[in-house]
């Protein structure tokens, strides 16, 4: 029988190139890039996740409802009980300011911690003239600490709308109704007075043998200070070294009796060249002994 493929001699067998392609090397290169291999492994993944997202989003309906799960979800964290707050607690502050500093910051309880904004509530605290300083903290059990520090009055400013009392730095304390109610701080007034209560307080201190005559001080032109005595009498202070020149006057007072004299005026603003001023009926007296003694000359 005669096959059906023509009958073909056997010849030398050729190998093929096992070289690729230029194109197909050109494409393995290209697949080694790091670039396209991240592009590959990350880009096309997020550029589908992207496309799937926003063919989700583009209903306002399914907006809408992603929404309102959101809200649900944030309220249902928002409104569990660890983190309620139930309690608020007031340290370091007396009665009245406890009760001020509660009535400014108004505060419904229960309520979430997530709804606090401490920095807002501490500003509320620190507008309030009696306090100095305040920390603000939630505690675990749901409480609202305040830590608070009062200003502690140092001295009585007195003004034309009523008496206010400042500490040491000269920062207002609160009102006071009447001189009787704190008549153990001393008393400064005039304009600028606040602002020099250091330097008041430095007098103050340094006037303790004239304790018990000590009036209070007033401000002259923002500038200087002037110390009322009792019974009328007055140190007039220098600008500069007010406390130097009132030690002096101390000096003299404790060797000579100054104050026990009929003295109404002690004149230091000219350190170099004090002036003491008598009482004019003393004066007159005084003038009319030289011209007798002048006369029986």
């Amino acid at each position: 029988m005669r096959p059906l493929t023509p009958f073909r001699r056997p010849g030398p067998r050729t190998r093929s190139d096992p070289a690729p392609s230029r194109l197909a090397y050109r494409m393995q290169r290209l697949a080694l890039t790091p670039s396209v291999r991240r592009g590959f492994t990350l880009g096309m993944p997020a550029f589908a996740v992207a496309v799937i997202g926003a063919l989700a989003l583009a209903s306002p309906e399914r907006r809408a409802g992603l929404v309102a799960h959101a809200a649900a979800m944030q309220e249902a964290v928002r409104s569990r009980k660890e983190f309620l707050v139930h309690e608020m607690r007031i340290a370091g502050a007396s009665d009245g300011v406890g009760a001020e500093i509660a009535a400014r910051l108004d505060v419904e309880m229960p309520v979430s911690s997530f709804d606090l904004d401490l920095a807002d509530l501490r500003a509320r605290v620190l507008a309030l003239d009696a306090v100095e300083r305040a920390d603000l903290r939630v505690r675990p059990g749901g409480v609202l600490d305040i830590d608070v520090v009062e200003r502690v009055p140092a001295l009585l400013w007195r003004r034309a709308d009523g008496l206010t009392a400042l500490d040491r730095a000269g920062k207002p304390v609160g009102a006071v109704a009447a001189r009787a109610d704190r008549a153990d701080l001393p008393v400064i007034s005039g304009r600028g007075a606040d602002r020099a209560a250091g330097e008041a307080l430095a007098l103050v201190a340094a006037a303790a043998p004239l304790d018990a005559r000590l009036r209070g001080l007033v401000r002259i032109g923002e500038r200087r200070w002037d110390m009322i005595l009792s019974d009328g009498q007055k140190i007039k202070l220098p600008q500069d070294d007010a406390v130097d020149a009132l030690e002096r006057v101390l000096e003299v007072d404790r060797a000579r009796d100054l104050f026990a004299r009929h003295v109404v005026l002690v004149d230091m603003r000219l350190p170099r060249r004090p002036t003491v001023r008598l009482h004019p009926d003393t004066a007159r007296d005084l003038r009319q002994v030289k011209l007798t003694g002048l006369g029986d000359d």
